[in-house]
């Protein structure tokens, strides 16, 4: 049998004295998918860092091809074949596609003329084979971020790697998009390149991946052929406990009408009539496919594309709301998609985040009382089961999960009556995910009204008391939880009638 594309034998790494990896063993075949799996904190992005040279190894073996790397750092490691294509894309944003795909690709060399029809040729050429149609001209800043993720894919092509370590890069694309991708990866896998797949979704994984290695805690636990083991048994796997309930929801007495919207719209936000309800206790699910409008309708609730037209009503008041001030005034959340640019400040203690948003409960003055902001801290953390060794610790150190719960503790903070929750679990392990959804269970039993926005389909099923489908800006459909399907669902989203 020829040598792995790349072997890690026993590694291990420690940061501050904590272990990050035990001793980790990892291979990747030629024209393989190897799914590479864990909870948060499980020692994915370590291994990854080892691989790719941005993290030195304390003790282990790294070999490529057969052959030991001695000394890696990203430079090796890109010359030995190694390109990795992360959830957030490494781009620069004022410049073009194809400028991009040419500083990966050409070498530094001495001054030369720049042959920009080449440049443009070749960048198209590789966005063609990623399975696109991407302008060579186009700025990157006007690119969405699954457009940006094939770009990073053409340079890995461009680059002819052989080893193309793919972290979470379906999170934020359309079923549509995810095929494409798939399409891509087959290409690269008959062509002899190995695949090291990260993906919290396990449903693609069995898709996707010929082997799986599970991580927890640092240490492998695992590899199984992705063909003989079920969903249940990887979430076992990765907890090392039976997961009951993903999706715990429970009947819930609903109350009056905490939330109603009379044909809103907004013209920069591109919200056109839209219509709806959310009682307390309610979890109102809203789906739609990506450019639905669904997160545009959330930024007008909120304030921060005023509706234009229409009412929002606040249990049974009707309010005006031109600012996210307002909307928090009023008794209105937003824990937003993106977590790390909008939802936590990273550089920020979890104790100045979670009272960012309810300065007036911790201040005096015009000052911030320290120790009332840290009791504030130290309730949720402990009510939303945190998990860090202080308040004062910042909020980038934490586990993606553990961030989102600092991004809920925000919010809750300012005791809202509605709280619009988008992706609330995007790009969170499997029990940090049940855990968020049971915390989002007892706030509804609490009589908050809550309005979840979702990609993820089981999750709209699982967790929603009634669904609402966007497409094109506006409702194209509802429907209760026992009448809902996932076919019904996607048929509305495509703009479709049931």
């Amino acid at each position: 049998m020829p040598a792995p594309l790349i072997e890690a034998t026993g590694i291990a790494k420690s940061f501050a004295g904590v272990r990050a990896l035990r001793g980790v063993s990892f291979e990747l075949r030629a024209g393989e998918v190897h799914a590479l799996i864990g909870e948060n904190g499980a020692g994915k992005s370590t291994l990854i860092k080892v691989m790719t040279g941005a993290v030195t190894a304390d003790s282990g073996v790294l070999r490529v091809g057969g052959t030991v790397v001695a000394h890696n750092d990203p430079a090796v490691a890109r010359s030995l074949g190694i390109a990795a294509i992360y959830q957030q894309p490494a781009l620069f944003p004022h410049l073009t596609v194809a400028e991009n795909i040419a500083l990966a690709l050409e070498g530094a060399g001495s001054w030369r003329k720049v042959n920009w029809a080449e440049r443009d040729r070749r960048a198209k050429e590789l966005i063609d084979r990623a399975g696109a149609t991407i302008p060579p001209g186009r700025l990157v800043s006007t690119l969405s971020m699954p457009e940006q993720q094939i770009v990073e894919i053409a340079k890995a092509i461009g680059a002819e790697a052989k080893v193309v370590i793919m972290d979470e890069p379906t999170a934020s694309l359309t079923d549509t998009e995810v095929a494409s991708l798939f399409r891509v990866i087959g290409a690269l896998r008959n062509g002899g390149a190995g695949v090291v797949y990260i993906s919290h979704r396990l449903e693609e994984i069995s898709t996707i991946a010929d082997r799986i290695t599970v991580l927890r805690d640092g240490e492998s636990i695992g590899t199984r052929d992705a063909r003989e083991v079920n969903r249940e048994q990887l979430i076992a796997m990765m907890v090392g406990r039976e997961v009951a309930a993903v999706y715990p929801k429970r009947d819930v007495a609903l109350g009056a009408v905490a939330l109603e919207l009379r044909g809103v719209s907004s013209r920069e936000a591109g919200v056109r009539d839209v219509s709806l309800t959310a009682r307390q206790g309610e979890i109102l699910g809203i789906a739609g496919l990506v450019g639905s409008g669904r997160t545009q309708l959330a930024e007008t609730v909120f304030g921060l594309t005023p509706a234009d037209s229409g009412e929002i009503v606040l249990c049974g008041e009707a309010v005006k709301i031109g600012t996210p001030a307002d909307a928090i005034a009023h008794g209105i959340g937003y824990v937003p998609e993106d977590r790390r640019q909008h939802g936590v400040v990273l550089e920020m203690a979890i104790a100045a985040n979670t009272s960012l948003s309810s300065l007036d409960r911790v201040s005096r003055n015009g000052l911030i009382d320290s120790r009332a902001e840290h009791a504030l801290a130290d309730l949720y953390v402990d009510r939303l089961r945190v998990k860090t060794p202080s308040v004062d610790v910042a909020a980038g150190t934490l586990s993606g999960g553990n961030q989102q719960k600092v991004a809920l503790a925000r919010w809750l903070a300012t005791n809202p009556k509605v709280l619009i929750l988008d992706e609330p679990t995007q790009g969170v392990d499997v029990g940090s995910k049940s855990e968020i959804h049971g915390i989002m269970m007892d706030l509804a039993a609490n009589g908050m009204a809550i309005v979840m926005i979702s990609s993820e389909l089981p999750e709209v099923l699982g967790m929603s008391d009634r669904i609402m489908v966007m497409h094109a800006g506006t409702v194209a459909g509802e429907m209760t939880r026992a009448e809902a399907t996932q076919e019904k669902i996607l048929t509305l989203a495509l703009g479709h009638k049931i």
